[in-house]
């Protein structure tokens, strides 16, 4: 009998448990809000560097745990059913403005990411492999279970320790996330660009220890019941849906490699990349799924918070055990590399996004842009958990509005993403114009984003470039 899986989701939960005590104990971790997956992240890290190895214990099977939770997470998100927003006087408008901010992000952090690859490349690092630089997007703005599983397809091409620098950039971007998070946070309140009233709010017992009141009737609802327990448990109908869509996008993408591979060699190549980016044709059976059942009229008996569940069990494991994967000796020679390409992201998120998200949204600028700059360390959940410290309830539409441009950035960032082999390519086929073609097409987005964002902010665009945020007051 094999006990491998039950043994590690074991260890990761024993992680996550004693992390949820550190939070609700240390003032240090509060005073930063550090999320426990990160905390147990780190505790991973350690055991399976120093401790599991004694024991006979491999982190590989953490690898695979990433890999799959990724896809699921991205299943749960997408068939939740969303009806239409509410206040649609300025709708279009602040999605449009949501997707020119993540698409930049998405273009600027690829583009000087592949830059600073071909620099270290003509410099100190001439063996470097011309993909790295995309391990800043991959970690920063896609998260741990992309940069696993494309890093994993650029080991076979390689990229030796791919996987595990994939894993180290997201779990530097988690931190950058939380730390920065809590950075802009007191900068905002210190600099009145957010309102005092809020300062209460961060000083809420539950958002420092993680835990809510001992009270039941003053802890929130987290999720309703769509099925009749006697019949079928609610949660076992939306894991069994989410399992079902999973079981559907395996069945589509082995199809779908099974008729490239009948072009030759080349299709098996492009077929392999494909499994590297299982997410998107998981979430896409997902909308077929959801679809689906609003055809037939059965899409009541989704419970969007029984998905968020779902969801957040899927991204607090991959999050811990995507650190507890990253092998130390894989990444130690590549720190330089690393570091470069951090300061980079650091510059990126931490002041460039500050100050374009300030000028192109016409309300709620500092929620907004707290919640991008999560989304661009680390992944979805870490900019609501940014956007809940200073919008606890979510009273403003800030987080719904986020969640209506999802698909659009997803659709439009398709082609970024299918490009992320190319600098790959240009090793292994010899063809080192490919590595310069990825730059172009990064270049397109960043100067796409660029243009849409003179239209969106017209006259704010470059108002009071003195100030690094800028306010209607300043």
């Amino acid at each position: 009998m094999n006990w491998n899986y039950v043994i590690h989701v074991g260890i990761i939960s024993l992680s996550l448990l004693v992390a949820a005590l550190l939070r609700a104990r240390i003032s240090f971790f509060q005073r930063f809000l550090i999320p426990a997956p990160i905390i147990a992240g780190i505790l991973l890290l350690v055991f399976y560097n120093f401790v599991a190895p004694l024991w006979g214990l491999q982190s590989d099977y953490l690898g695979e745990l990433v890999y799959h939770l990724l896809n699921l997470s991205f299943i749960a998100m997408m068939l939740r059913v969303t009806g239409k927003r509410k206040d649609d006087h300025n709708g279009k408008r602040v999605v449009a403005q949501n997707v020119t901010a993540v698409i930049a992000q998405y273009g600027i952090q690829c583009f000087f990411g592949l830059v600073v690859t071909a620099l270290l490349i003509a410099t100190v690092k001439p063996d470097l492999f011309p993909a790295f630089g995309f391990t800043l997007a991959l970690g920063f703005e896609l998260g741990p279970g992309q940069a696993f599983s494309i890093g994993s397809t650029w080991e076979t091409m390689g990229f030796t320790g791919g996987s595990s620098v994939g894993l180290t950039m997201a779990a530097i971007g988690f931190l950058l996330g939380s730390f920065g998070g809590v950075v802009l946070i007191n900068q905002g309140l210190k600099r009145g660009w957010i309102g005092k009233e809020y300062l209460e709010k961060i000083k809420k017992k539950s958002i420092r220890t993680g835990f809510f009141s001992r009270v039941e009737s003053e802890r929130p609802v987290g999720s309703y019941l769509s099925t009749d327990g006697e019949s079928l448990d609610t949660f076992s109908y939306h894991i069994a849906l989410v399992m079902f869509t999973y079981l559907i996008s395996w069945g589509f993408l082995t199809l779908l490699s099974k008729l490239l591979g009948l072009i030759g060699p080349l299709g098996s190549e492009l077929a392999d990349s494909l499994w590297g980016i299982n997410f998107i044709f998981s979430a896409f059976c997902a909308l077929a799924v959801k679809m689906f059942m609003k055809l037939v009229k059965v899409e009541t008996t989704i419970d969007n918070a029984t998905c968020n569940r779902i969801s957040g069990l899927s991204v607090d494991l991959t999050v811990a055990a995507s650190l507890g994967a990253i092998s130390l000796v894989a990444v130690q020679g590549y720190w330089i590399p690393i570091l470069a390409l951090v300061i980079t992201g650091a510059l990126i998120t931490l002041v460039l996004l500050p100050a374009y998200c300030s000028r192109l949204y016409d309300d709620h600028q500092f929620y907004r842009m707290l919640l991008i700059y999560g989304t661009a360390t680390g992944t979805l959940p870490t900019g609501l958990a940014l956007l809940r410290v200073v919008d606890p309830e979510f009273e403003t539409l800030v987080a719904t509005d986020y969640l209506y441009s999802v698909g659009i950035v997803f659709i439009l960032a398709i082609p970024i993403i299918l490009s992320v082999n190319l600098p790959a390519f240009s090793i292994t086929k010899n063809r080192p114009e490919l590595f310069w073609f990825a730059v172009g097409i990064s270049a397109i987005y960043m100067i796409g984003a660029f243009i849409a964002y003179l239209l969106l902010a017209r006259k704010r665009s470059f108002a009071n470039l003195n100030k690094f945020f800028h306010t209607e007051e300043a």
